[in-house]
């Protein structure tokens, strides 16, 4: 039997367990709605179902250590529906207690909008979505760590500190990024944001805050789970991301995309295949250069782990600059408004 075999059966049994105890000492499901989004067709809703003690009330995570968004007793394969106007569809939480259901002709118009998610023996809650405009022909697909949330994810002790023991609301911003966002969306009013993170869905609460709090748009957050796979001890984060940008490829087939990364993890290898298989469907790649002593902390060398300018990355012109500033320079260098 593989390793990865052995943790994912310890860590269905361990969650077995601790589910059985909670629900002896009275504890509740509790429905963590997600944003959802969608064309005027059809809409995904996200959320999960975790245990709660109910004495304790919700908890604010802007405040926590980040270690407690992590202790969590997931209720896999619980009976769940969502309600969107008077479409109502029903389903199943995931082994790990996840949501994702589409619905279909919802008949919402373009915009935010709310639906309701309701599970069994839980308290119903309201979740965002958001209905992308169809004649919106840029959108935008943004990285968090180290591109608009300043982490050094990769290095695993920084990572543990950050995500682990640092509070949500300490973290700092990449400096210029809130700034260049709102010119974006100034120059395309219609463009939808999607916040692509290989970071723990755990950690959405907090991370919407946290955007919100530096004055980022507001947008869809595609997540991951962090937990052992079939394949591996951890899911792997090049992989989630090349799926989650297909699934925006395919769900809105006359858009073009603006893609913004960093060079500190595998942002220009992934956006570069992207955009090499799809030339007509990216409108630009941005990347963030971090400095030397940032890719130092994040990978343990001064170089980034993947080089943006190799040869045969791109087949189309990257863009990059040191903070938000200064890739707001070389974007409008390249791109002039009309």
């Amino acid at each position: 039997m593989a390793l990865s075999d052995i943790m994912r059966k310890a860590e269905s049994s361990l969650n077995s367990i601790t589910l059985k105890r909670s629900q002896r000492r009275g504890w509740q499901p509790l429905i963590v709605g997600y944003t959802g989004y969608g064309t005027t067709d059809q809409v995904r809703i996200f959320g999960r179902v975790l245990m709660h003690d109910p004495d304790e009330g919700k908890k604010d995570t802007w405040g926590q250590r980040g270690y407690q968004q992590f202790l969590t007793i997931q209720v896999g394969h619980h009976d769940v529906s969502v309600t969107i106007g008077e479409k109502t569809v029903t389903g199943t939480t995931d082994r790990n207690g996840y949501i994702d259901l589409l619905v279909h002709d919802h008949e919402l118009e373009p915009g935010w909008h709310t639906a309701t998610i309701e599970a069994a023996n839980a308290k119903a809650v309201e979740v965002q979505l958001l209905i992308v405009d169809p004649a919106a022909k840029i959108g935008i697909i943004s990285d968090i760590d180290d591109t608009v949330l300043v982490t050094w994810l990769p290095r695993a002790l920084t990572a543990a500190w950050n995500s682990w023991a640092k509070r949500p609301s300490k973290r700092q911003a990449v400096p210029g990024m809130a700034e260049f966002y709102a010119q974006l969306q100034q120059r395309f009013p219609q463009a939808p944001v999607f916040y692509l993170s290989t970071g723990a869905w755990n950690t959405f609460g907090s991370l919407k805050k946290f955007l919100s709090h530096h004055g980022f748009p507001a947008g869809p957050m595609l997540l991951t789970d962090w937990g052992p796979t079939e394949t591996g001890l951890f899911r792997s984060g090049q992989e989630h991301k090349r799926v989650q940008l297909r699934n925006l490829l395919i769900a809105y087939p006359d858009m073009q995309w603006i893609l913004i990364g960093d060079d500190g993890q595998h942002d220009p290898l992934t956006y570069g295949d992207v955009a090499n298989e799809h030339p007509d469907r990216i409108h630009s790649v941005l990347i963030r250069n971090l400095s030397p002593q940032e890719q130092l902390l994040s990978h343990g060398s001064l170089s980034p782990l993947a080089d943006a300018n190799e040869e045969g990355h791109f087949s189309i012109p990257l863009i990059q600059g040191a903070n938000g500033d200064a890739i707001a320079a070389a974007f409008n260098a390249a791109h002039p408004a009309e």
